[in-house]
């Protein structure tokens, strides 16, 4: 590991994975949080020549890698943003330059996060890849609003799915009619601006329009937002909050859960408004 980063604690341990010249290594940044982030991705952070980042993630984050330089790559819906072929083959230019190239993505890079197409290019170009994981934020953005994807009494499983394709609409490979039928609690990844769209989808497959659904925006970051709603007023209910992107939708007996679980509301002194959201009674008094 070079010492570029000498006024830092040491990482623990004595194996952390050596960044090479030439390499690039694919990270996950987590949902928003800099506390989320894995401590291999701030290894990344503090070896790395140079960043390859997205939109969302957190200048915090990047704070932790000084001596790198930083070239923004963000991709939002609706915005002018490089195209992927173009950031792909960069990648490859940087690593034959002889960098340490880290590509910095939200959430998982894996995780509707483009990480696979990134890779496979990268490989076909005979670059070296490292892929770090990220907490996604279908699963650590709803974790911060209280809302576990997955619970025993609810749930055994859970579906996640993109609001758009590559086209930037609904995707037409989607089977809404078997997610419908199948899909416990739903999560859906950039669904905001299709929202009526899909919603309209799923209750016209037969979801019941009073199901407990939940939208949260910029999710584990200090502009949090989580609206609590129904399948069937989603769409209206999110229009009247003027909520915007980045988003997470949730549709599922699990956002009852919230009642008990919003973690984040009861350490600012509110207490929970149902001891047992799910109906099954009282808990016991601890003895």
């Amino acid at each position: 590991m070079n010492d570029s980063h000498s006024t830092f604690p040491a990482l623990p341990g004595n194996d952390w994975p050596v960044f090479q010249l030439g390499w690039v290594w694919l990270a996950g940044a987590g949902p928003g949080d800099p506390g989320l982030l894995t401590l291999h991705a701030l290894n990344a952070l503090r070896q790395a020549d140079v960043i390859v980042y997205d939109a969302l993630v957190q200048s915090a984050i990047l704070d932790w890698a000084p001596q790198a330089e930083q070239i923004y790559a963000g991709k939002r819906g609706g915005k002018p943003s490089a195209k992927q072929r173009d950031i792909s083959l960069h990648l490859v230019e940087l690593a034959r330059a002889g960098k340490r190239v880290l590509r910095l993505k939200g959430g998982d890079p894996f995780v509707f996060g483009r990480g696979g197409e990134e890779g496979q290019t990268l490989v076909q170009h005979g670059v070296p890849i490292r892929i770090i994981p990220g907490i996604s934020a279908g699963i650590g953005g709803l974790a911060y609003a209280g809302i576990p994807v997955t619970h025993r009494d609810v749930n055994q499983s859970v579906t996640f799915v993109t609001g758009h394709d590559q086209t930037g609409d609904t995707p037409s490979s989607l089977n809404w009619k078997a997610i419908a039928d199948g899909a416990q609690v739903l999560v859906i990844y950039m669904g905001m601006k299709h929202v009526d769209r899909i919603a309209r989808a799923l209750l016209e497959a037969g979801r019941d329009p009073s199901e407990p659904a939940a939208v949260v925006t910029s999710a584990t970051t200090p502009d949090q937002h989580v609206l609590e709603t129904t399948l069937g007023t989603m769409a209206a209910d999110i229009a009247e909050a003027n909520l915007q992107p980045p988003s997470i939708l949730c549709i599922g007996r699990s956002v009852l859960m919230r009642q008990a679980l919003d973690w984040q509301s009861m350490a600012q002194g509110f207490e929970p408004r149902n001891d047992d959201p799910l109906g099954r009674g009282r808990p016991a008094e601890a003895s």
